[in-house]
């Protein structure tokens, strides 16, 4: 902190500048940004302080589309439902199902990109033994590879991977890392003896790869893109209504194995 300017440097943020009558996102003017700058255009510029646009916007944006809802069996949805039922607003229901987003639903994504990034370091010749050592400190599974529902293929991740293939022709990006979760597949399909789809997390992962993103930052985007597929099923939950609805229908009990 400065010396007698204490409280304005309680926060410092490089984010946006504002007085009276003025308002500079990222040291641009916000009303030269409404109308010309799209959101996902609005969302790299504000995270990361940086410009997007051409194939890598496109690429940004089709990831955020991908990744929006999984219906109401994804928890973050069933959260958001329940919530909507039980007397709260719709902000209260998106947050109860934001909140659900953690390592295990909605975590895929960030440890992808470490995944593809520590491939990279260590390079494709020793991919199986990379994937063995992952696999010791981490658990049996990789993320962003497999799906409990969509077999053999989830719909979302070929489209993906097709798109970061257009923007690597256009020199947009690398293509490496495109290059790697394919190698990935087709290891895991070896090793298993059958087709172990990329999911949605490992396609979009990619995308955030080719980036540049940090791999937090992954999980992040996650979340804005998943809040979309919540706020919708909230509000859908409280036009039908419903009063205090649990995970199951009321006809249906749990296992008691107490004595």
């Amino acid at each position: 902190m400065t010396e007698g300017n204490d409280v304005a440097d309680w926060w410092r943020t490089a984010i946006i500048d504002m007085e009276p009558g003025r308002i500079h996102l990222r040291g641009r003017p916000v009303q030269e940004l409404i109308g010309t700058t799209g959101f996902a255009e609005m969302i790299w510029l504000m995270v990361t302080g940086e410009t997007i646009a051409g194939p890598r916007a496109g690429l940004f944006e089709a990831a955020l589309v991908a990744a929006v809802d999984h219906g109401p069996q994804a928890p973050s949805i069933a959260a958001a439902r329940m919530a909507a039922t039980c007397g709260v607003g719709l902000q209260s229901a998106m947050a109860t199902g934001l909140n659900m987003l953690g390592d295990v639903h909605g975590g895929a994504g960030e440890q992808a990109v470490e995944l593809y990034r520590l491939v990279e370091a260590q390079g494709q010749a020793r991919l199986g033994a990379t994937l063995d050592d992952w696999r010791e400190e981490n658990g049996p599974y990789l993320p962003g590879f497999g799906h409990r529902f969509h077999k053999p293929v989830d719909p979302r991740a070929p489209r993906l991977l097709a798109l970061v293939d257009a923007a690597a022709e256009a020199g947009a990006v690398s293509g490496v890392h495109a290059g790697i979760a394919r190698a990935i597949e087709a290891h895991l399909a070896w090793e298993r003896g059958k087709p172990v789809p990329m999911n949605i997390d490992g396609a979009t992962a990619v995308i955030f790869a080719e980036l540049g993103c940090p791999a937090p930052l992954a999980r992040g985007f996650f979340g804005l893109s998943r809040s979309v597929g919540i706020l919708a099923h909230a509000w859908e939950q409280a036009g039908q209504g419903g009063c205090d609805k649990g995970p199951t229908p009321p006809a249906y009990r749990w296992t008691y194995d107490g004595s």
